[in-house]
């Protein structure tokens, strides 16, 4: 059974944007793939290291959830995924946002992401690919972290195939 799920993308270190379009490749093996705007946001976590390029991809698949994250973190060290501190730079991380309407929490994976409704370099990218999206009934075209995000759109959907 096909499953709609959304994956968060961002990279900080070396050349992100390849970076991030080659894990959309890989992720195209999976299912079939549509691709948000790509962004550039303030770093989260430490304030000195470079500005993240962020994008959320829809992803209609048929892996299970620990399947799909075990995919994600082979394509995370693929990409020679480094992680140097908390919250820290990055080659590439991916985070298993949504997966269908399931809530998942267990010791590998809590789905929907922890802190998704304050990340807004993750609701804008979400809903550039579906404007009406909800989660656990709150409207994320609502929140207030819309109005004032942080984050710079730096290419349409096209971006992908550039």
């Amino acid at each position: 059974m096909s499953v709609v799920s959304y994956i968060g993308l961002g990279s900080n270190l070396g050349d992100s944007q390849e970076i991030l379009k080659e894990a959309i490749e890989k992720l195209q093996s999976l299912g079939q793939v549509r691709v948000s705007k790509l962004y550039q946001s303030p770093p989260m976590g430490p304030q000195d290291q470079p500005n993240y390029f962020n994008a959320v991809a829809e992803l209609v698949t048929e892996l299970e959830p620990l399947a799909l994250l075990d995919e994600l973190q082979r394509f995370e060290n693929e990409s020679g995924r480094v992680r140097l501190r908390r919250w820290g730079e990055r080659t590439l991380d991916l985070d298993l946002l949504l997966y269908g309407q399931e809530n998942i929490q267990n010791e590998r994976l809590t789905v929907p992401h922890v802190g998704i409704l304050e990340r807004d370099f993750v609701v804008i990218p979400l809903l550039d690919l579906d404007p009406t999206i909800q989660i656990a009934g709150q409207s994320l075209a609502n929140l207030e972290l819309t109005q004032h995000a942080t984050l710079t759109a730096l290419a349409d959907e096209s971006w992908i195939n550039e």
